[in-house]
């Protein structure tokens, strides 16, 4: 498995979005998790109880939302979970992703929890925490938070998934706000929100340059970059190439060479927010992978490029905020809508690009 950064959706994933069970992988497949054939002398029994006794860990509600999702196939077809086994029936559980084994241990972090009830939790993620555990990123979670906050649901214990209870990501280096799931109900009511683009996200973000219109939509597909496999690139919508993805934005200030900009997704795909705005000539600020760590407006004057050189040290990371989330509840279908501040060293940037500017005035 790749490091989460290059997977994490909606910048965002992401960690983002693969932000629900709904969706395939990175082209389009599936993984098939286990495969068993029914004997011959099998006996008609429902499937989900079939699949509870033949996979170890396995909860029949966690086997039926599995069902609800599609992703028990008998006979290469989807089945309900009061789907009668028959004698030699070929049975598949497939998911999004390949199949692993990982370990998840449960590390006392401390999380910043803005609510928290009985189905689902929203949390605040700091800027440099991953997600989930991946390749070189073993320990210090979220997800290893989350295992230790939430030991003692049936989701969360003896973990062997390395994604228990996430519908979506958003990347290492992006700070903000992700709901998570404490049940199987809620995991799937919500990951089937994400599918059907019905949550509300926005992120703040700053951009290199000064944007011409005060509010505009990038289009394009995105799919990985057929020069550099670690980034996101856009393709024409018509190509075949990548997913659909749409971005709304609109410029709350701007400030001499940079663009302090809103971010709407329509659509979350995997670092959507960087690819477009890199793809319209505007990276974002000090985004390392994107070519925002250059000095790509302004001056060549010493004190300028010592200024940006100041505000890329305060905001070593891209310049970039999951600010809002918004869903239907799973359970009371009352609308959530949560807000939070900016992140401290991103808001700390901010500020130095406000006072240049009025400097300059």
């Amino acid at each position: 498995m790749r490091e989460e950064d290059e997977w994490d959706e909606a910048d965002d994933l992401d960690s983002d979005d693969d932000t629900h069970e709904q969706e395939r992988g990175t082209n389009g497949e599936l993984y098939e998790h286990h495969h068993f054939t029914a004997d011959p002398g099998q006996g008609m029994i429902r499937i989900d109880k079939y699949v509870v006794d033949h996979v170890p860990h396995a909860s029949r509600t966690k086997v039926q939302a599995a069902a609800d999702a599609g992703n028990i196939l008998v006979n290469g077809k989807p089945v309900k979970s009061n789907y009668r086994v028959k004698p030699a029936d070929e049975i598949s559980i497939v998911m999004s992703w390949p199949p692993r084994e990982v370990e998840v241990i449960p590390q006392d972090i401390p999380l910043n929890i803005v609510y928290e009830d009985d189905d689902l939790l929203v949390v605040n993620k700091p800027a440099g925490m991953c997600v989930h555990p991946g390749f070189g990123n073993n320990d210090g979670t979220l997800v290893n938070a989350l295992a230790w906050h939430l030991r003692d649901l049936p989701m969360f214990a003896d973990v062997k998934d390395a994604r228990p209870g996430l519908v979506h990501r958003i990347d290492k280096d992006t700070s903000g706000l992700l709901v998570v799931a404490k049940t199987e109900q809620a995991k799937m009511d919500l990951a089937r929100q994400f599918f059907e683009k019905t949550t509300k996200r926005t992120y703040i973000a700053l951009v290199w340059g000064l944007m011409e219109s005060d509010t505009g939509t990038i289009r394009g597909n995105i799919g990985r970059s057929l020069r550099d496999r670690k980034v996101m690139d856009v393709f024409p919508e018509d190509s075949g190439i990548g997913k659909h993805a749409v971005t709304h934005y609109e410029v709350l200030e701007r400030f001499g060479y940079v663009s302090l900009v809103r971010c709407h997704l329509e659509t979350g795909r995997t670092h959507q927010i960087r690819a477009h705005f890199r793809h319209i000539g505007h990276p974002l600020f000090s985004d390392a992978h994107y070519g925002g760590d250059q000095i790509l407006r302004g001056t060549t004057f010493p004190k300028y490029r010592q200024f940006v050189a100041n505000c890329m040290q305060i905001l070593p990371r891209q310049a970039l905020h999951a600010k809002t989330i918004g869903f239907i509840h799973p359970r009371t279908k009352e609308q959530m809508m949560f807000d939070s501040e900016v992140a401290a060293d991103m808001t700390a940037c901010i500020e130095k690009w406000r006072a240049y500017t009025a400097g300059r005035n």
